[in-house]
């Protein structure tokens, strides 16, 4: 199977035409390009297809609108994917242009019939002798709506980023997250250091560097070291910069009682037993069963000592005494765009409302549980006020909490009120906000 076929199985994957939720692009693409045996060069090929067909489709559409028109019934779905990835591919990438309209034409008879191969043909020829400039502001009567055709964004999402970092940075960072996210590694500090792991690296072929902000972490060249993760042996792990900066504002240490109680499959928990070495065990807790089974294997494999269970945080299963919790809430992930495409795509303006009522939960149950000298790192990768400054003010004002210090090496990150904001998509990072409360 070519790049391209496995691009658009991956693509369908991710929006059915059946109703019901699609795959994640990454899983999708996973599936696709192993099942089609894609050797590396076609699988990063296939990888630029399915990311950036999927982030540019508000932009995309736009552009095949005059040339689709209107219809008596709507184009068959493979038809409109073929037709969304062709054009990424003639107006985003350096391909010859005769040999993708032939090949994607070619794709269209297979999935479709004569009639909607020549459909597919025309367009993109007629596209390629056109050649239509990009969205001008001339063209639309509000600036976020024209902003969000041009970088392909529901308008949505881009009112809310110019109201939380302002108009002077926001086409940087719609820029920012239609680019690839920065990889990177944590280390096992219980088996390797960042200098050994470097080499360790080098000898296959990968450049990394230290993380200026995230002591655990190195930035990888290449993105498809996920491949290496069998030779890992348990000394790292894939995680985000951003993630990793969380547990170095945890802080924990040794004998600590440190409680996780989203957990999830366990980067940060994993991050945090390799902080306190198996002096007291990680308490992860997490509502998703399967989620906990995956992290114990990990743990298990990275030679980590935890504690897992399966359940809910707000229910009466907490200990009666912590000294630091980490509260990775469920949100609505808006800081995470540049790292799944179909994410700005799902998600909906009410979601921070409504996740904000889980958060506020999550801080309410556990906050008989602090002592004095006790912290709390709340962290949401969302840049949702709803989710972030209102949830942490609405804590400060009816509990006996402050915020803590937080090290200075992320002052350039910080908010007038010393909580962290990290923007979404620059220099390759996922968007975090995280703020550290200490009892008073």
């Amino acid at each position: 199977m070519t790049a391209r076929e496995t691009a658009l199985h991956a693509v369908r994957d991710v929006f059915p035409a059946e109703a019901g939720p699609g795959r994640g692009a990454q899983e999708a693409l996973e599936y696709r390009a192993q099942k089609g045996e894609l050797d590396a060069r076609d699988r990063a090929f296939g990888t630029n297809l399915v990311f950036g067909a999927i982030k540019m489709r508000r932009t995309l559409d736009w552009y095949l609108k005059p040339y689709v028109g209107k219809r008596g019934k709507p184009l068959p779905p493979v038809i409109a994917e073929i037709l969304r990835l062709a054009l990424y591919e003639l107006q985003f990438t350096a391909a010859a242009e005769h040999a993708i309209v032939s090949e994607w034409v070619n794709l269209a008879k297979r999935y479709g019939h004569r009639g909607t191969a020549g459909l597919v043909n025309a367009v993109l020829r007629s596209f390629l002798r056109d050649r239509p400039a990009a969205p001008k502001r001339d063209d639309f009567e509000d600036e976020d709506d024209y902003l969000g055709t041009l970088y392909s964004y529901p308008t949505w999402i881009v009112r809310q980023w110019r109201a939380v970092f302002g108009g002077a940075q926001l086409v940087e960072l719609l820029k920012a997250c239609n680019e690839p996210a920065q990889p990177a590694v944590t280390v096992n500090r219980t088996k390797s250091s960042r200098d050994q792991l470097q080499s360790w690296f080098a000898q296959r072929g990968v450049k990394s560097q230290d993380s200026e902000l995230a002591e655990d972490s190195l930035l990888l060249d290449d993105g498809a070291i996920a491949a290496a993760q069998s030779e890992s042996a348990g000394t790292w792990w894939l995680q985000s910069e951003s993630s990793a900066m969380i547990v170095d504002i945890l802080n924990p240490q040794p004998d600590d009682r440190v409680v996780d109680v989203c957990s999830g499959r366990g980067n940060k928990a994993l991050q945090i037993a390799a902080r306190v070495s198996g002096e007291r065990p990680v308490l992860c807790i997490d509502r998703d069963r399967r989620k906990i089974e995956t992290l114990e294997g990990r743990a298990a494999a990275a030679g980590l000592k935890i504690e897992a269970i399966a359940g809910d945080a707000t229910a009466p299963i907490l200990p009666p005494r912590v000294d630091r919790v980490l509260v990775d809430a469920p949100c609505s992930g808006l800081g995470v765009l540049g790292r799944h495409p179909e994410a700005r795509w799902r998600k909906r303006p009410d979601d921070g409302e409504r996740l904000a009522h889980t958060q506020r939960a999550l801080l309410e149950a556990l906050a008989p549980r602090l002592f004095e000298g006790s912290a709390i790192v709340y962290a949401v990768c969302s840049t949702d006020p709803r989710e972030t400054t209102e949830v942490i003010e609405w804590f400060l004002s009816s509990h006996n909490v402050q915020r803590g210090l937080i090290p200075a090496r992320f002052a350039e990150l910080q908010t007038g009120a010393g909580d962290l904001l990290i923007p979404p998509g620059l220099k390759g990072r996922d968007g975090f906000y995280v703020a550290r409360l200490e009892r008073r």
